[in-house]
């Protein structure tokens, strides 16, 4: 059920019941390790159907990110199962919600991150439904669906002798726990409408170009000049005079052995680019780039790589850069790296030399931990860039916002994945950041899918998978912070205290009745 209801299914609804087959078995009175392995099993069933698709990317790669996945996922099942016995039913259902959030919290942030499953995603093509996430974010989903799951399975639990009240008390609670929140969603729309009518003279003209270039043969020595023509093409194909900012997907500008970021400008291969710009001197560019810094001798840094035959270190970085006939503006170098692909989390770093063998990284790209937004002052816009999976991360991505960036470009290449369910959801996933921010989102995919997003999540412009393709849409920057973005992920803030407070709570009991039994014997 977890599985049928995750974009891009349609059976979105199922999410309000996937909960209960675990909780009736906790009910029967399991063993710990039967519990538990059940819970695993269940875990592992939702992620492999989920995210199978990983595989198109890395085999191994693949196996190692759903079982751990599922792993991880097992521990509030296992915080269930304690706290039901040592409080029982009344108590350690809540105790599992608070477990459930406070674990999608560290998931979102610690180094091996891996949020693609948190709950409140389930809902990104069904917009209509969570226009409140401008207040709470992903995580306001998440307790929705757990409040749902745990009203359901108490109304059982006090109502299963009296079948006919059972049927009732469960319709108010179905009508009242899904029908409220899609009510208020369509309020907060309703309200929210003229920041989409404002003075339509603030409209900006952007272009988003999706060149469609094989991303395993993109880095081939000799096709880069191909491929810059086939975006500048393209790019000339959609612009107009009121075109402000042009859009290039991920390392759209790459070099079989990466660009000095430093040299960009006298690098004559990138000529084209220049030309270009200069053609167009009122137009600034935003494109991905595969780059590289050189570093001082007495530079240290932890993702330094040693340049062979001499003493110099340098820095990778998956960059998003603003670009006009100059050279760059502005930059961001990618914050939130793959696990795996892209970097190896420090505590795995015993594992370095088994991992590369199977074709992982290491020494990965340099990241920042500023949100650096790109500004344009021709044009006032202020970018958030997100690079490849960084739009995944609501709370992250709003620290832009409180940067003061006015649009977010999303930069991608989802074609490591093939033509699966994973690029739809990366897709899907845009839509919850524009509701979260009320900000158009721009997205340029290598492969597609690329679209603009407007500020309640409707998608504008969609392009088909495997197609090139120019895009030409008039968006207006917002200003307006929404309450997510000024104050954050603060339902799972709350979470974390209530679990700290309920796992220590049962297990003060715990021990306080471990001590009497001892005594009494």
């Amino acid at each position: 059920m977890l599985a049928a209801a995750w974009p891009p299914m349609p059976t979105t609804l199922l999410i309000f019941i996937a909960f209960l087959p675990l909780f009736y078995l906790l009910e029967q009175g399991p063993s710990r390790f039967a519990f538990v392995a059940w819970s695993f099993l269940a875990m592992l069933i939702w992620n492999s159907i989920t995210t199978w698709w990983i595989w198109n990317s890395t085999d191994v790669g693949a196996i190692g990110a759903i079982l751990a996945n599922s792993a991880f996922m097992s521990l509030p099942w296992l915080a269930l199962y304690n706290i039901h016995q040592r409080l029982g039913a009344k108590f350690s259902y809540w105790a599992f919600l608070a477990c459930w959030m406070t674990f999608e919290y560290i998931h979102l942030n610690w180094e091996l991150s891996w949020p693609w499953l948190t709950l409140g995603n389930v809902f990104a093509n069904t917009p209509n439904w969570i226009q409140w996430y401008e207040f709470t974010g992903t995580s306001g989903g998440s307790l929705w669906v757990l409040l749902i799951n745990i009203l359901i399975i108490q109304q059982i639990r006090n109502t299963v002798q009296f079948r006919k009240f059972l049927n009732r008390r469960l319709a108010l609670c179905l009508a009242a726990g899904i029908g409220l929140p899609i009510l208020i969603s369509y309020l907060v729309k309703a309200t929210s409408l003229p920041i989409l009518t404002t003075d339509q003279q603030s409209g900006k003209n952007i272009v988003v170009v999706q060149p469609n270039i094989d991303p395993y043969a993109k880095f081939f020595p000799g096709t880069q000049e191909q491929q810059l023509q086939q975006l500048i093409s393209l790019s000339e194909s959609a612009i107009d005079s009121q075109t402000a900012l042009v859009v290039w997907p991920e390392t759209a500008i790459n070099s079989p052995n990466g660009i000095d970021e430093a040299r960009l400008k006298q690098n004559s291969s990138l000529n084209p680019i220049w030309a270009f710009l200069s053609k167009h001197p009122t137009i600034r560019l935003v494109s991905g780039i595969e780059a590289y810094g050189l570093l001082p001798e007495d530079t240290k840094s932890p993702y330094a790589r040693p340049i062979p035959g001499s003493n110099l270190n340098y820095e990778a970085y998956n960059a998003a850069a603003l670009l006009d006939s100059s050279g760059i503006i502005s930059r961001y170098h990618k914050s939130k790296l793959v696990p795996g692909v892209e970097t190896l989390p420090s505590f795995l770093r015993f594992m370095d030399q088994w991992f590369e063998q199977f074709g992982g990284t290491t020494g990965g790209y340099a990241k920042q931990e500023e949100r650096t937004v790109l500004v344009d002052q021709n044009s006032g816009l202020a970018i958030a860039p997100a690079i490849c999976y960084e739009s995944i991360y609501g709370d992250f991505m709003s620290g832009f916002f409180r940067n003061k960036a006015n649009l977010m470009v999303i930069i991608t290449n989802d074609g490591w994945w093939g033509n699966t369910a994973g690029h739809k959801q990366h897709l899907a996933y845009a839509r919850l950041r524009a509701i979260e921010t009320r900000r158009w989102v721009v997205r340029s995919a290598n492969t597609g899918i690329s679209a603009f997003i407007d500020p309640f999540g409707t998608i504008v412009q969609q392009q088909g998978w495997d197609t090139a393709a120019a895009i030409r849409q008039e968006i207006i920057p917002m200003d307006k912070q929404t309450l997510f973005v000024r104050f954050g992920d603060w339902i799972s803030w709350i979470m974390i205290v209530l679990a700290i407070l309920l796992v220590s709570w049962s297990s003060i009991l715990f021990l306080i009745r471990r001590k009497t039994a001892k005594t009494t014997s």
